[in-house]
C-alpha cells in the first residue's frame, strides 16, 4: 500500500511540474515583433499597413514585407528599400528621391505622381503593371528592370537610364524621354504616341509594333533599331539616325524624315506615302530626290 502511494505522489509530482501556470492560463504566442507600430528596419514586416505621410528619410528598409502597404505621400527620400516586397503597395505622390530600390518588387505598386528623380536607382527591380503615370523619374537608374505593361503615361524620364529594361506593352503616351537612354530596351508592343524623344539614343532597340504616332523621333539615335510593324504616322524622325534599322512593314504614312540618316536600312513593305524626305540620306547613301524613292 505504501509502494502505491508513493507512485501515485510521484504521478502528481510529475504532473505538477507540467501543468499549466494557473496565472497565464493557456500558453500565448509573444506578440510578433514585426507588427504595424514596429520601427522601419530591415526585414520590418508592414504589409498593409497605413504609413501615409510618414517620414522615412534616410531609413533602411531592405528585405521589407510592405506588400499592399499605404505609403501615399510620404518622405522615402535616401531610404534603402532593396529587395523589399512593394507589391500592390500604394505610394502615390511619394518622395523616393535619391532611395534605392534595387531588385525591389514593385508589381501593381501604385506610384503615380511619385517622385523618383536625381539618382533613385531601381536596377532589377519589378514593376510589372505598376502605375507611374505622372511620376518624375528624371535622371533615375533603371536598368534591367522589368516595366512590362506598366502605366508611364505623362511621366517625366528626361535623363533617365533605361539600358536593356523591359517595356514591352507599356503605356508611354505623353512621356517625356529626351534625352533618355534606351539602348537595348525591349519596347515591343509599347504605346509611345505623342512622346517625347527627341534626341533619345535607341541604338539596337525593339520596337517591334510599337504605336510611335505623332511621336517626337527628331534627332534620335535609331542605329539598328528593329521597327518591323511600327506605326510611325505623323512623327517627326527629322535628322534622326536610323542607319541599319528594320523598318520592314512600318507605317510612315506623313512622317516627317528631313535630313534623317536611312543609309543601310531595311524599308521593304514600309509605307512612305505622304512622307517628308527632303535632305534625307537614303538606304542607298544617296540624298533624296523629290519623286524619286528612298
Amino acid at each position: 500500500m505504501k509502494k502505491i502511494r508513493n507512485v501515485v505522489t510521484g504521478l502528481i509530482i510529475v504532473g505538477a511540474s507540467m501543468a499549466v501556470p494557473l496565472s497565464g492560463g493557456i500558453p500565448q504566442a509573444s506578440a510578433s515583433p514585426h507588427h504595424c507600430s514596429a520601427a522601419p528596419a530591415p526585414h520590418v514586416n508592414w504589409s498593409g499597413c497605413n504609413k501615409a505621410n510618414a517620414n522615412l528619410s534616410h531609413a533602411d528598409l531592405s528585405d521589407a514585407n510592405l506588400s499592399r502597404a499605404i505609403l501615399s505621400r510620404a518622405d522615402l527620400t535616401n531610404a534603402n528599400l532593396s529587395n523589399a516586397d512593394l507589391t500592390n503597395a500604394n505610394m502615390s505622390r511619394a518622395n523616393l528621391t535619391n532611395a534605392r530600390l534595387v531588385y525591389a518588387n514593385l508589381y501593381g505598386a501604385d506610384l503615380s505622381d511619385a517622385n523618383l528623380n536625381r539618382g533613385a536607382n531601381l536596377y532589377g527591380a519589378n514593376l510589372g503593371s505598376a502605375n507611374l503615370s505622372g511620376a518624375n523619374l528624371r535622371q533615375s537608374f533603371w536598368r534591367r528592370s522589368n516595366l512590362s505593361g506598366a502605366n508611364l503615361s505623362s511621366a517625366n524620364l528626361y535623363g533617365a537610364d533605361l539600358q536593356l529594361a523591359n517595356l514591352s506593352d507599356a503605356n508611354l503616351s505623353r512621356a517625356i524621354m529626351s534625352p533618355t537612354d534606351l539602348s537595348g530596351v525591349n519596347l515591343t508592343g509599347a504605346h509611345l504616341q505623342s512622346a517625347q524623344l527627341r534626341g533619345a539614343f535607341l541604338t539596337n532597340t525593339d520596337l517591334t509594333n510599337t504605336d510611335l504616332t505623332n511621336t517626337d523621333l527628331g534627332g534620335a539615335f535609331l542605329s539598328s533599331a528593329n521597327l518591323t510593324g511600327a506605326n510611325l504616322t505623323g512623327a517627326s524622325l527629322s535628322g534622326a539616325s536610323l542607319g541599319g534599322a528594320n523598318l520592314s512593314g512600318a507605317n510612315l504614312t506623313g512622317a516627317f524624315l528631313i535630313r534623317a540618316f536611312l543609309t543601310g536600312a531595311n524599308l521593304s513593305g514600309a509605307n512612305l506615302s505622304g512622307a517628308h524626305l527632303r535632305y534625307a540620306t537614303c538606304t542607298n547613301g544617296r540624298e533624296y530626290k523629290p519623286g524619286g524613292n528612298c
